[in-house]
């Protein structure tokens, strides 16, 4: 598998922490606020796969360009950054041993942590 850092998703949700758009949750609360499939594929319907692409901090560019698949480590829930995303983001990265993706998500980390 061929993961690497979405720059263009990194670069979205350090724009909406500067907007302030975000949710400072806990970590445990991801299982519930993580979008469901349904609303990944409403998401996709009403805006395209590229929008929904700058949802996820990685790319697996082994799989298909217009398939959900592709998209990996998700951070919110098309609306805002949710602290939990990026906390569980985080530490699976790290799990993975997917440094440029856990330090994107470490930066999104502190970020969140500042607006506390």
């Amino acid at each position: 598998m061929a993961v690497k850092l979405n720059q263009r998703a990194y670069d979205h949700a350090k724009a909406l922490v500067e907007d302030r758009e975000v949710v400072l949750d806990q970590r445990d609360a991801w299982s519930e606020h993580q979008p469901s499939a349904e609303d990944e594929n409403r998401y996709i319907r009403e805006h395209g796969m590229g929008e929904y692409g700058k949802w996820f901090l990685a790319i697996d560019t082994e799989e298909g360009e217009d398939t959900k698949g592709r998209y990996k480590f998700p951070y919110g829930d098309f609306e805002a950054v949710h602290r939990c995303g990026v906390l569980t983001a985080e530490s699976r990265a790290g799990q993975y041993k997917y440094q440029d993706i856990e330090l994107a998500a470490a930066h999104l980390h502190g970020m969140l942590d500042a607006l506390g």
